[in-house]
């Protein structure tokens, strides 16, 4: 195979963000990886790299203009991410159908994994939903962090800082959100006892 046939190589870059160093991950001009801020760069950059099979490098014109709308977005300007071209090939279908259905949520929007679950034609499948989410390969761009329980509730959030995170980047966004989860609201309910 000539060097002109050859599949392109898959390159990673971190860039600064108001929430930390994030990283991109791409084969050409499309984005095959993103990841949220480990506690470390360093953390974030051999993460990137092992999942993706990266190396590092410094971004073509294409993916510093992503990472341009991503930080602009971080930094809370309505910026969307739609131009983004993304690899979603080795997703399976109803993960990609809920990828889709969260990039179009609007910057300072939130939806309900239920609403999303109904979007795709089977309110039921909203626990299908979280955990097509929780693998998202290409968070900010696949705006997850907009996505809250039933009623608005802030659960579960794969990220380093887990709801922490996802309640900074919806504050950034200026999405109004419901209740933080409490200290105690995993714990059974119970009776008051008898006198």
């Amino acid at each position: 195979m000539s060097i002109e046939n050859s599949p392109p190589v898959t390159r990673f870059a971190l860039f600064p963000t108001p929430l930390g160093e994030c990283g991109i991950a791409w084969r050409g001009d499309v984005v095959v990886g993103t990841r949220l801020p480990d506690a470390r760069p360093s953390e974030t950059a051999r993460r990137l790299a092992a999942w993706t099979g990266a190396t590092a490098s410094e971004p073509p014109p294409v993916i510093r203009g992503a990472v341009a709308a991503m930080t602009a977005l971080l930094e809370g300007q309505p910026v969307d991410l739609a131009f983004i071209s993304c690899d979603l090939s080795g997703v399976e279908p109803f993960a990609a159908r809920v990828y889709a259905a969260t990039r179009a949520i609007p910057p300072g929007e939130t939806r309900t994994y239920g609403a999303i679950a109904a979007q795709l034609g089977d309110k039921g499948l909203a626990r299908n939903v979280g955990q097509a989410l929780r693998r998202n390969p290409i968070p900010i761009i696949v705006p997850c962090h907009r996505v809250m329980g039933a009623a608005g509730k802030l659960i579960g959030f794969s990220a380093a800082g887990g709801v922490e995170t996802k309640l900074r980047m919806l504050a950034i966004e200026g999405a109004e959100v419901g209740e933080a989860p409490g200290l105690f609201d995993d714990l059974p309910l119970v009776s008051p006892p008898r006198r």
